[in-house]
């Protein structure tokens, strides 16, 4: 049987019956294959340089030095280590009447430091300032120190100069342009200086008692994060047998949430990739199978004429169909992964040279996906052809599909269903969108086939034969029409999702962190500040400058029940309810601030509080609930009216809590702003700090930048793979255009010998494809603006909206893709004599 199975693919490949499955399925594995070598190199890269943010890829943070043991641990696993301490400090520049001191926040870092990323350097202030300098090649030499750019010209201390730090005297070097993983705590808000580690001895800046962070930075020697993260977990069970206080276990997920929350996108759109180029493969591997079963049914009649049974007519097509599978599978593996090159070269710079190479995962997840897709949507054709009788060879009849073969295509969707389950690995996104697209399938079948019967009585609507001849030949293939109609619909939707809706959703995403999105905070403003400061920022060049009370209070009582620290069980929970919350009183409600719950009610005199629905559901807080706050030794009570969704990620000033004027009028308050900084007013904020010593201005430029250049990068790489899902589209339309031309190839040839002409065939072909494409682009743009508005509400949470030019496009484009696959084809069928066809049938 292996040898006939082996004959019969010979042969059917010589007479090109096997090219168009074989070509669909290279095509789908290639696309899946391509995109899944690139995101698996993209995201191994994105991976690593993230990690850059934290310097490290596990950072084990200590109120006391750090244990010899952990570094010894980590060495003995083959790690790289580094050390950092950091603390306050005072700093002095200058001497006897010119000396000048300010307070600074003192690193002390180890040679290794950093073990991700680059600290970036420079020895000219107005570039250091805006962030620009080049890679140091190794931490600061001993007796040297680098200094933050303000601290120049705070202390007025250049390049060369002398900068003292407690008993010892130090040369500056260097100007820090960038430190990646300075983060955002309290301590890092001062001025930065770079000491050497091995220098802080002979500072005697470390006393008893001293308030300092100690921080052991841990990371592989190669692109994974894998083995410090064993680590990590090694070293967490280590703190909690011994019961180890006041130690915190950072990654990037827990250290810094704003790129999580950048790489967690990021992921879901590289994944939506991934499940759109599965539903195309589907989709065109289950048009090709299908016109193979249509195009065997006289081989398979012939072969039981000649005594093979039903097992064996199985067996051989198998057989035959496996060796298909492989091979395209194969194929596809290879072309995906020269094509990801491609992608790579076209990206250039912006991947870099350096991007980790692809495992072998990818090319594993080809193979297995190109057969899934083979037995999923090429069994169901194969049990048909079983069922051949044998007396097809002189009726050109076929039975329908027996309940065996009907139920083979449940394997098609769980094979579907596991498809894209493995290729989001999110069983939420999987299942919204294989709902999405299944429910597409039906609904786009049950319009098709009333769209059919309504064409019934408009058959005599138009005196011209071509039209008559058209929809006559739509009913009379009901069930072709409709799958022709739907697979045209599913192949446009996706290539509309892939195209119009993917704009907006890309354009939504990018504006959720704008290139004018704030890089500057100042605290402590004191209100008889506010006109002054926000006189010299607007000559500065900064145009908005929002203003809030910012008030600090603690939670006393909730409904009259007093907090205390058994409250709450939960870790979170108990932590905020201990800490001073930063309150803030306002009539209006901020930009960025949607009420979720309740009434924003904040103009009359009653106590009335808007509270965070995060909070709200952490501390078990709902409307109606009294809240007393201690703000300065006084109480205030308020109630809770209104709860509201922020959007952390905006880099704007947000509040837990916003209490009403009337209840905070008596209350201590200063101000807060966050705004942009143009570029080039750097030494405004120097000025600023120069004239108001009292203010703390926080320069989160960088991490604003590092944010918005992953971000960038991801939608750049998501652009391109698109590309790949298209040909899967483009394939899936050629199938369904072509799935028919056999039996139009019939039906023109016995029109034609009736003496229909061939301009009245040419023209009822055309008004038909315009019907199907039309129909079938009209249902597409329907179905992708609602997956589009499901995807961005409930899965990468934007407000979005769709735009009418999603029909004219999916309008037009099923009519050209339709009209031009019926021209193709229309002119083979016109082409063939009608005595050739006639015989042929």
């Amino acid at each position: 049987m292996f040898k006939q199975a082996l004959r019969m693919t010979a042969r059917d490949w010589r007479a090109g019956q096997l090219r168009f499955l074989l070509v669909a399925l290279v095509v789908a594995v290639a696309a899946m294959s391509a995109a899944g070598f690139f995101i698996d190199r993209l995201r191994a890269g994105l991976n690593r340089d993230a990690h850059q943010l934290l310097g490290a890829d596990m950072v084990a943070a200590y109120d006391n030095p750090i244990p010899a043991a952990w570094r010894e641990e980590a060495l003995r696993r083959g790690l790289r280590v580094a050390q950092t301490m950091a603390f306050p400090s005072m700093a002095q520049a200058g001497e006897g009447d010119a000396a000048r001191s300010v307070l600074v926040s003192l690193k002390a870092v180890s040679a290794e430091y950093p073990l991700r990323g680059r600290v970036k350097v420079n020895t000219d202030l107005a570039q250091a300032s805006e962030s620009i300098g080049t890679p140091a090649p190794a931490a600061p030499a001993a007796g040297t120190v680098w200094i933050d750019p303000s601290l120049a010209g705070t202390l007025e201390v250049a390049i060369g100069g002398t900068l003292q730090l407690g008993d010892k005297q130090f040369r500056v070097t260097q100007l820090i342009a960038a430190e990646p993983d300075r983060g955002g705590g309290f301590i890092n808000f001062a001025p930065r200086v770079f000491v050497p580690l091995s220098d802080m001895a002979a500072t005697n800046l470390v006393q008893e008692g001293s308030r300092i962070g100690y921080r052991l930075l841990v990371a592989g020697n190669g692109a994974s994060a894998k083995p410090a993260q064993e680590f990590g977990e090694w070293l967490r069970a280590l703190v909690k047998k011994d019961n180890v206080r006041g130690v915190r276990i950072e990654s990037l997920e827990e250290g810094r949430p704003e790129m999580n929350a950048t790489l967690d996108r990021a992921d879901r759109f590289l994944s939506l990739v991934g499940l759109l180029s599965a539903m195309l493969a589907a989709v065109a591997v289950a048009m090709a199978a299908r016109r193979f079963m249509q195009r065997h049914l006289d081989s398979c009649a012939m072969l039981r004429c000649l005594g093979l049974t039903q097992n064996q007519v199985t067996v051989i097509y198998l057989v035959e169909f496996l060796l298909v599978g492989l091979a395209g599978s194969a194929l596809g593996v290879l072309v995906g992964f020269g094509a990801h090159y491609v992608l790579i070269e076209l990206l250039g710079s912006l991947v870099g040279a350096d991007i980790p190479p692809p495992s072998l995962l990818p090319a594993l997840q080809g193979l297995a996906t190109g057969l899934l897709l083979l037995a999923g949507f090429a069994l169901p054709p194969i049990l048909q052809l079983r069922n051949v009788p044998h007396n097809r060879v002189i009726r050109r009849e076929q039975a329908a599909p027996k309940p065996a073969a009907l139920a083979t295509y449940g394997l098609g969707i769980a094979a579907f269903g596991a498809l894209l389950l493995w290729q989001s690995n999110d069983v939420k996104l999987a299942a919204m969108t294989g709902g999405g697209f299944l429910a597409g399938f039906g609904l786009f079948a049950l319009v098709a086939w009333l769209g059919l019967q309504a064409l019934r009585p408009l058959r005599n609507v138009f005196p011209q034969q071509a039209w008559r001849f058209a929809v006559t030949s739509l009913r009379r293939r009901p069930g072709a029409t409709v799958v022709q109609v739907v697979s045209l619909s599913l192949g446009l939707m996706a290539l509309l999702l892939l195209t119009v809706v993917r704009g907006d959703l890309m354009t939504t995403w990018r504006n959720t962190m704008p290139p004018d999105a704030p890089n500057r905070f100042i605290i402590n403003i004191q209100p008889d500040q506010k006109d002054a400061i926000a006189s010299r920022l607007q000559a500065a060049g900064v145009k908005e400058l929002p203003l809030y009370p910012m008030i600090r209070g603690r939670l006393l009582a909730v409904n009259g029940k007093v907090i205390t620290r058994d409250t709450y069980s939960d870790e979170r929970a108990r932590g905020l309810a201990e800490r001073e919350f930063n309150l803030s009183t306002m009539t209006e409600l901020p930009a960025q601030n949607q009420v979720t719950a309740g009434k924003w009610a904040m103009q009359g005199q009653a106590g009335e509080a808007s509270v965070e629905e995060g909070l709200a559901k952490t501390l078990g807080l709902k409307l109606g609930d009294s809240m007393r706050f201690d703000i300065a030794g006084s109480p205030v009570e308020a109630k809770i009216t209104s709860l509201r969704k922020l959007e952390w990620g905006s880099m704007r000033v947000n509040f837990f809590v916003i209490l009403n004027p009337a209840v905070m009028a008596d209350t201590p308050q200063t101000y807060i702003t966050a705004f942009h900084m143009p570029a080039g007013g750097a030494q405004a904020g120097t000025a600023l700090s120069r004239a108001f010593p009292n203010l703390t201005i926080i320069d989160v430029g960088g991490v604003v930048r590092q944010v918005q250049t992953v971000l960038e990068q991801v939608i750049q790489a998501v652009e391109f793979l698109f590309a790949f899902t298209l040909l899967s589209g483009v394939l899936v339309l050629y199938a369904a255009l072509m799935g028919s031309q056999d039996e139009r190839r019939r039906e023109a040839g016995l029109l034609r010998a009736l003496g229909a002409t061939r301009r009245q065939l040419s023209q009822a072909q055309l008004i038909e494809f315009m019907l199907v494409g039309g129909v079938g682009g009209l249902l597409a743009a329907t179905g992708a603006g609602l997956m589009g508005w499901g995807l961005a509400t409930y899965q990468f949470k934007f407000p979005w909206t769709i735009s009418i030019w999603v029909w004219v496009a999916g309008l037009v484009a099923g009519a050209l893709c339709a009209v031009i696959g019926g021209w193709l084809g229309l002119r083979n069928v016109l082409n063939h004599p009608p005595l050739q066809t006639l015989r042929e049938a």
